[in-house]
């Protein structure tokens, strides 16, 4: 074997080497950042604000249908079981959003765990909520 031809060889191996190395690394390198846990993402932010109106939803429900109706509106509850209502709605609306516009899971970013949590916290406001409408309609 000649010198030519090892080192032909070698050149060959090491370029091809190199060739088919450069789209994996051109992969790694258009990956986006990783996301930490401390990340508030546009994901994140709305599975936020899903839960927090389905919170509000069941904080106001609980209390029309306890009754409370002098810190809420009329004496029978019935606009606190609509606001309760239509609060739940939202928060099940926005988190179903999230949800469904996930791309991965739990930590990745795109705030299901968030969306996960507004559904059920809008799910429980809206049933306190279609309660309290119910009371007040039969004492009405």
């Amino acid at each position: 074997m000649s010198v030519r031809f090892v080192l032909a060889v070698a050149g060959a191996a090491l370029l091809g080497g190199f060739g088919l190395a450069t789209p994996a690394a051109a992969h790694v390198l258009v990956q986006p950042d990783p996301v930490s846990a401390y990340t508030l993402t546009s994901g994140r932010l709305w599975s936020l604000v899903a839960a927090l109106l389905g919170l509000i939803g069941v904080v106001i429900g609980g209390l029309a249908l306890a009754r409370s109706a002098g810190r809420i509106g009329t004496g029978n509850g019935r606009r606190g079981a609509i606001v309760a209502l239509a609060a739940g709605l939202a928060g099940l609306v926005i988190g179903g959003l999230v949800v469904a516009a996930a791309d991965g899971g739990p930590g990745t970013g795109y705030g299901i765990v968030g969306g996960f949590i507004a559904l059920a916290v809008g799910l429980i406001a809206m049933a306190l909520g279609g309660l309290a409408l119910a009371r007040s309609r039969r004492a009405g």
